[in-house]
């Protein structure tokens, strides 16, 4: 993967992260600015997501800890660079559940 391609799958991942957010009807606020897309919850809590151009990675940063997510091309997703190798959609969909103190399942339209 190139330096563009990063970009370009970055960004549609930041963009999808706010689609999938409208389309849910949770009650998370989000601002994107300078690269760095921040989700704020009801309770002040924060998920935070930074590219991470050097290593080609996303970088999600929330209550419960930091993660990095490599992207697979072939499968056209991020996934994490540790623990089972969850897809990105799926543990933001759990973290924003633990966040939030209800049920949100987010994914990329």
């Amino acid at each position: 993967m190139n330096e563009n391609e990063f970009y370009e799958a970055a960004e549609q991942t930041l963009e999808q992260i706010q689609d999938a957010i409208d389309d849910s009807g949770a009650d998370i606020d989000y601002d994107e600015v300078g690269g760095i897309l921040t989700l704020e919850f009801e309770d002040g809590s924060k998920i935070i997501f930074s590219k991470q151009p050097p290593l080609k990675q996303l970088w999600m940063a929330a209550k419960s800890g930091g993660f990095h997510f490599d992207y697979e091309p072939q499968d056209e997703r991020w996934v994490c660079d540790s623990g089972d190798h969850e897809e990105l959609f799926a543990m933001l969909s759990r973290l924003a559940t633990e966040q939030a103190g209800e049920a949100i399942v987010l994914s990329a339209s």
